[in-house]
């Protein structure tokens, strides 16, 4: 489905809307209402912040929803590795080791590759 958004001044005005609603309540789409294209929301890295709310932004004739990526504050960085910490040292298992780079906890020994199931014995420190 197409979406239109309207511009006033170069502006946009709220929000997107469907083309066929569009038609259907002015018999064809405003001359001052512009293609619009909806950009899912991003999924942040691990250490990102994604803002919200897009911002919209006209590019190559379209408008488009515009997503802020940001890398997260030193401080953020430490508030969330200590929140994962915290819940771990709750629920977690106490030999394996933290892992900054996934910001998760892995064991110290590889879960086997050789297409059984295992589950993790804390005791003797090893996949069962």
């Amino acid at each position: 489905m197409n979406l239109y958004i309207q511009v006033e001044n170069g502006q946009t005005v709220n929000h997107p809307a469907f083309e066929d609603n569009l038609i259907q309540a002015f018999g064809s789409v405003p001359s001052n209402w512009e293609p619009f294209d909806r950009i899912e929301r991003p999924l942040p890295g691990v250490y990102e912040v994604v803002s919200d709310q897009p911002v919209y932004q006209k590019i190559d004739g379209r408008w488009k929803d515009i997503w802020n990526v940001r890398p997260m504050t030193a401080e953020e960085k430490t508030a969330k590795q200590n929140a994962v910490k915290e819940a771990w040292a709750q629920n977690g298992h106490a030999s394996w080791i933290f892992d900054e780079d996934s910001c998760s906890f892995k064991p110290p020994v590889p879960y086997p590759t050789d297409g059984k199931k295992y589950r993790w014995d804390e005791p003797t420190t090893s996949w069962t």
